[in-house]
């Protein structure tokens, strides 16, 4: 080969201007392929809670749970507690759970098919483990928290969600406000 196809081979493999600067293209490939090396390493390097939900992973006392006898989708919820948030639940099951849900003042229309009692708090329904990190983190000075009737898609019912989850705050004198939306 001639001088000149030599030359001409070596700045099509690694070109670079007159001033001996690779193009743009190289550098953000280089960039590129360094963010994905990046990313992979912190998958290895940082291990997040397997639930991530702080509040409720560092929850160690016993959970009572009271729920319907003949009510299959408590029993899923109770489940998703246990293995999504590690909490320690004791499934109270009874033929009328009614007064139960009077003894704690949960509001007849916000009311759902089980109640869970979480230190000084109910909780009300399918009610997803952001909303109990959220009232375990904050301690808020209220009675508890519902979601009322059994929303599609929410923990221990099947079907997709469909729209906001609205989680609702019942005050210490029975008025309630929403609490969040999930």
């Amino acid at each position: 080969m001639e001088k000149k196809e030599i030359k001409k081979m070596e700045n099509n493999c690694c070109e670079t201007d007159d001033k001996g600067i690779k193009p743009k293209k190289n550098r953000i490939w280089l960039l590129g392929t360094g963010l994905v090396v990046l990313l992979i390493l912190s998958l290895f390097l940082f291990k997040p809670s397997s639930a991530g939900y702080s509040t409720v992973e560092g929850y160690n006392q016993p959970i009572q749970f009271y729920k319907s006898i003949t009510c299959g989708c408590c029993d899923a919820n109770a489940n998703y507690l246990k293995s999504k948030g590690g909490l320690d639940i004791r499934v109270s099951a009874k033929t009328d759970i009614s007064d139960v849900k009077a003894k704690y003042g949960v509001p007849s229309e916000l009311q759902s098919c089980h109640t869970a009692i979480i230190g000084d708090y109910f909780v009300e329904g399918h009610m997803p483990l952001e909303a109990i990190d959220k009232l375990l983190a904050e301690k808020p000075d209220i009675k508890g928290i519902a979601l009322p009737g059994m929303p599609m898609g929410s923990p221990g019912m099947p079907g997709s969600k469909n729209g906001d989850f609205v989680v609702y705050a019942i005050n210490n004198d029975g008025t309630y406000g929403e609490f969040m939306r999930i």
